[in-house]
């Protein structure tokens, strides 16, 4: 099922457009806290501060959205207040193995290199998946005239990917031959939780 007649869906009914609210927040603020444990103990740069602190206030923004949707839905991150929970609650940090074994295998780095390594390339995944989602979600919302509205999220992930494509640049002169391994790793992820949310909704 296309992840557009899936958010058609979602929308329409309101405790699942509630959840999946919810679950877009609940993402948001697990990569706030990822970056954040992240960070050197002291040599701590303005991006990555910038950068937690404006997931964190996405992870807010969407849960103050839920206003907007009646019945006072989603006050916690309970599993019965996700969509496909247990394929949420892993997503970020399965993907932050995977692309930790990888980097390890290929850089030969440990410790805070590898944790900086680690948050730049996840980073940069997530990144590029939110800004293939939330235009989608924007689009259906507009469609469906939602009061529920994306668009200032939409402005900050673009920059945020532009930050990223910068810090890999230093990282590495070959550092699109790596993103694309890590894009690939996390595009198998986004699958199985598609998946698992398909069957949810079925």
């Amino acid at each position: 099922m296309h992840i557009k007649s899936i958010l058609e869906d979602i929308v329409r009914n309101n405790t699942l457009h509630a959840k999946w609210l919810n679950t877009l927040s609940y993402m948001e603020n697990a990569g706030a806290k990822k970056i954040s444990a992240s960070e050197h103990k002291e040599n701590v740069n303005l991006i990555i501060l910038k950068h937690a602190a404006e997931e964190h206030r996405h992870a807010y923004y969407l849960k103050k959205q839920l206003d907007k949707l009646d019945g006072g839905l989603c006050k916690t991150y309970t599993n019965d207040e996700l969509l496909t929970p247990n394929n949420t609650k892993f997503y970020l940090n399965a993907l932050d193995v995977a692309v930790c074994r990888y980097l390890k295998r290929h850089f030969d780095l440990s410790g805070y290199e590898l944790k900086f390594a680690a948050y730049l390339f996840v980073t940069y995944a997530i990144e590029v998946r939110a800004d293939e989602l939330y235009p989608i979600y924007q689009e259906v919302l507009t469609s469906a005239q939602s009061k529920v509205t994306v668009k200032s999220i939409i402005l900050e992930e673009e920059g945020h990917l532009e930050e990223m494509l910068n810090q890999l640049k230093s990282f590495s002169v070959e550092w699109e031959k790596h993103a694309k391994v890590v894009i690939d790793i996390e595009q198998v992820m986004f699958n199985d939780w598609i998946s698992s949310l398909s069957k949810q909704l079925a």
